[in-house]
């Protein structure tokens, strides 16, 4: 399906992709999480899944928001196809495309598309080609906190902008309790965490906040570092997730997954719609229904909305993206690249997926991935 259809017909497919990345993002991952109730099921995926030459060993990093998606697939994948191994690290989007950028891995998770820089940079790794950026998961980054006693806070973007930038210190800070009308909010002071390593989450969240309340935050919008003074760092997501559940007054972003599987409340937003809206996946599909495909030729880079007023969505959101060559491959990684986005992104790869109660990609955006991988060089 070409990508000069109408933007609404883009806006259903891109909608449907965050339900089904945002599944993806907020389940609980295991290491026996196989995506299958019986060694049955299990036996048929990987006997459909199609090797295609794969061998030896293929490096991949990156994002921790799709650490368990791809979790099981590299299970499958590998039960299928012998002597075969995929090792993903899920060191940040930051660190993954700095491998991938470095000709270290052949595979990189983003939750943030390339920016131009990288672009430039990556032709020096992909002869006569370049790094394009593949959406496969999205969903809500949640704002989790603790707060004993309280357990429904509701915030808006310049009020969460000024608690990271470090200039609301007090959770009975006015700003606060104007938000929470008959909430009794404790004099206790404001811990801030945030990342410690490059991330496409702290990016999204810089974005967000640029968007909705810039005169609160005029940090870089595009930096996968943590731009902001004050504040404590933590490690990856579940290094700030872990870091909030501990501490009384604590406050942190993250992808869903990490709250739920944490028990961490979190934070509904006052955007402007009518009632104040809460982290889920089906909120964040209804605010990334906006978003618009900006990238060119095989690159399907989206242009999300961050300012979306619309009833129940949730603005806060992030798409993961596979990023890899378009050309320039190494020859002894091209076979089993190519074999296991094949298998991510077909129907048996997205079928796996559904048994584990996840969703599969919408079949417009599906359909492009599938004709863009076997294209890889």
């Amino acid at each position: 399906m070409k990508l000069s259809r109408k933007n609404g017909l883009r806006a259903t497919a891109i909608g449907a992709l965050v339900v089904s990345g945002a599944l993806v993002l907020t389940a609980c991952g295991s290491d026996d999480n196989t995506g299958t109730k019986d060694g049955d099921k299990k036996t048929a995926a990987a006997s459909n899944i199609k090797c295609d030459g794969a061998k030896g060993q293929l490096l991949a990093a990156g994002s921790t928001a799709q650490k368990n998606a791809m979790d099981l697939w590299v299970k499958n994948f590998q039960a299928a196809c012998e002597g075969v191994e995929v090792n993903y690290q899920a060191i940040g989007s930051g660190g993954g495309i700095t491998k991938f950028n470095q000709g270290q891995v052949a595979l990189a998770g983003s939750d943030s598309a390339l920016k131009e820089e990288e672009v430039a940079a990556s032709q020096k790794i992909c002869k006569d080609g370049k790094g394009i950026n593949l959406p496969m998961v999205g969903g809500p980054i949640a704002i989790g906190y603790k707060l004993d006693g309280v357990d429904n806070l509701v915030l808006d973007a310049p009020t969460i902008a000024k608690i990271f930038d470090d200039k609301i210190k007090k959770w009975n800070d006015p700003a606060i309790a104007k938000l929470n009308p008959g909430v009794k909010l404790p004099d206790t002071s404001i811990q801030a965490f945030h990342r410690s390593d490059e991330s496409g989450t702290t990016q999204n969240l810089g974005k967000y906040l640029s968007e909705a309340a810039p005169a609160d935050w005029k940090h870089d919008p595009k930096s996968k570092s943590w731009p902001a003074p004050g504040g404590q760092a933590a490690n990856g997501s579940s290094g700030v997730a872990t870091a909030v559940k501990d501490a009384n007054g604590a406050i942190g972003y993250f992808e869903l997954s990490y709250a739920t599987a944490n028990k961490i409340s979190t934070v509904k937003l006052n955007t402007g719609a009518a009632a104040p809206v809460e982290a889920t996946t089906a909120n964040a599909s209804k605010a990334i229904a906006a978003a618009k495909i900006k990238g060119t030729g095989n690159d399907l880079a989206l242009s999300l909305d961050y300012k979306t007023k619309a009833d129940g969505a949730y603005p806060i959101i992030l798409v993961t993206y596979e990023i890899a060559c378009d050309k320039g491959n190494k020859a002894e990684n091209l076979p089993t690249l190519k074999a296991f986005l094949n298998y991510t992104v077909s129907e048996e790869g997205q079928k796996v997926l559904s048994d584990a109660g996840y969703a599969p990609l919408p079949a417009e955006i599906a359909t492009k991935v599938r004709e863009i991988v076997p294209t890889l060089s």
